[in-house]
């Protein structure tokens, strides 16, 4: 769905999804969704639903330009590097302000970072922040704050990193590093995400929970004439095929959780499929997790052995063709990914004598977690089918969205994830955005999105060595040695790879044609972006 790879070194990968078009400026567009929306707060949000809201709502110190991988300054003027790596000096545009009227100043920045990285929030992307001095300390709670993150007058910020860090400037253009005001955060008392406060492109108008959220084109925003829309209105509690028929009569303009299955085929071939589809790769695989320290996953050869039990095929069938078999973590579009890698074939047999090495012959008793959104709950049917065969019960548990991600961020409770609707699409595209949040230890945590608990000390410290390697002249060893560290987390089974999928949007046929709305090498369906050319 994107790429580039390290700003100024390469050009590897870049590709927009562009779809849909030219209806007039000024209009209000609206988008569905099934599940409501749990929070606005751009250090807690983290699913694929809100994170377009959020991204839409505050500024960061970097951005992309619409529909690309390609890093530019946002909130920040200008930066400058240190040929060290160890030092990043940024200038911030003059008059930005906040929403509630205030300017943002340096101090926003640094309390924006510190307030993602402090464990009291309980977000899952403190790990992104950990090259910046002082972590280690506020993530224990032996500190309160960032001594790496220094303001010597209000237009200036200075990073100061405990290591090089080659995705630096990828990092602070995803969301976890949105600037808020403190005092914004302060007067909600514990409820900013319904109480939003940013400098982005919108601003939140109206909340109706369970119903709808109105979003309305904020005036004072710094760059001119962005957006080219008055307001979006997402509508929430729509079932998809719902969803798609007022989509059909031009009531919704993009019914965001997509084409539902069943539909799918019936709407390609219809006279105004062409139309209505936007269709593209996208740098996304869909996993199940194993949770390590739930029995009895947390013997190798119990996840060895359903990683073998799993027909890939078959869901490939259930998802239409808009996917591919995994069999790795990265997506085959990913710089690291390895196409010599096997991985686990599809065979009962195997996965049968090793469940009997496990000491299971005759299989357990398990949970299966998915989404309630059609079509996960077929798929997990299909795993749940698939597990039988080897005499492994599965029951499943279909709930909303939110729901499982809390399950899965709470240690010891869901013993297996199918995270389709949640699965991973990378924040910023490159190789570690697939490892620190998802496999990584710093994942690993109350509210943290590594599902399968799976920590790795030695792999963690291959990934910072991997991400130490700043200099541009060494972007090959760097790719080798995270191809390395994935082949070897496999051979921990903490997941089962399960699809690499395309990522499909239905647009209603009054937006026209053009390539006028984006989606963002960080998942986002990109609200800031409609109509600009």
């Amino acid at each position: 769905m994107f790429k580039r790879w390290l700003l100024g070194t390469t050009t590897a990968l870049v590709m927009a999804l562009s779809p849909f078009a030219a209806m007039a400026e000024g209009k209000d567009i609206i988008v569905t969704y099934k599940d409501d929306i749990t929070t606005l707060d751009p250090a807690i949000g983290y699913d694929w639903v809100n994170w377009s809201m959020i991204k839409s709502l505050y500024s960061r110190l970097m951005d992309y330009e619409p529909g690309t991988a390609n890093l530019v300054p946002s909130l920040a003027e200008s930066f400058e590097v240190a040929p060290d790596g160890l030092t990043y000096t940024f200038k911030l545009r003059k008059g930005v302000k906040f929403s509630n009227g205030r300017e943002v100043v340096a101090s926003d920045v640094k309390y924006s970072i510190e307030r993602a990285v402090d464990p009291k929030t309980q977000g899952p992307g403190a790990g992104f922040f950990g090259a910046i001095n002082g972590f280690a300390e506020l993530t224990s709670g032996k500190a309160t704050d960032l001594p790496g993150i220094e303001t010597p007058d209000d237009s200036t910020v200075i990073f100061k990193l405990s290591r090089p860090d080659a995705t630096f400037l990828h990092v602070l253009a995803i969301n976890f590093a949105s600037v808020v005001p403190k005092e914004a955060v302060e007067a909600a008392g514990g409820d900013f995400g319904k109480k939003p406060v940013g400098s982005g492109t919108f601003v939140l108008k109206d909340w109706t929970i369970g119903q709808k959220l109105v979003f309305e084109k904020n005036p004072n925003y710094y760059v001119a004439d962005v957006p080219k829309v008055d307001s979006f209105t997402v509508e929430v509690g729509q079932e998809p095929l719902v969803a798609l028929l007022r989509l059909q009569k031009g009531e919704v303009d993009i019914a965001g959780d997509g084409i539902p299955p069943a539909k799918f085929l019936e709407i390609k071939n219809s006279a105004d499929g062409a139309q209505m589809i936007v269709d593209g790769e996208q740098l996304h695989t869909g996993y199940v997790t194993l949770n390590v320290k739930v029995k009895p996953f947390d013997n190798l050869k119990v996840r060895q052995a359903v990683n073998h039990a799993i027909n890939k095929e078959r869901i490939v069938r259930i998802l239409n063709g808009r996917a591919t078999p995994a069999k790795e973590v990265l997506p085959p579009l990913m710089p690291g990914y390895d196409k010599d890698y096997a991985g686990y074939e599809y065979s009962v047999e195997k996965a049968k004598a090793l469940l009997a090495e496990a000491g299971l012959p005759d299989g357990f008793e398990t949970v299966l977690y998915s989404t309630n959104t059609d079509p996960q709950p077929r798929i997990a049917q299909a795993i749940q089918q698939d597990l039988a065969a080897i005499g492994v019960k599965a029951e499943i548990r279909a709930l909303a969205q939110g729901n499982v991600i809390a399950a899965g961020g709470t240690e010891g409770e869901a013993p297996m994830i199918w995270s389709g609707g949640m699965a991973w699409i990378a924040d910023f595209p490159d190789p570690s955005n697939f490892y620190g949040p998802i496999l990584g230890c710093g994942g690993a945590v109350q509210g943290g999105w590594n599902w399968s608990w799976y920590c790795n000390a030695d792999l963690d410290k291959r990934a910072v060595a991997a991400d130490s390697m700043s200099d541009p002249a060494k972007v090959s060893e760097r790719i080798e040695a995270w191809k390395g560290i994935f082949t070897d987390a496999m051979k921990d089974a903490p997941w089962i790879p399960v699809t690499n999928e395309r990522r499909v949007v239905a647009k209603s046929l009054r937006m026209g044609g053009a390539d006028n709305i984006y989606i963002d090498p960080t998942r986002v369906i990109n609200y800031d972006a409609i109509f600009v050319k």
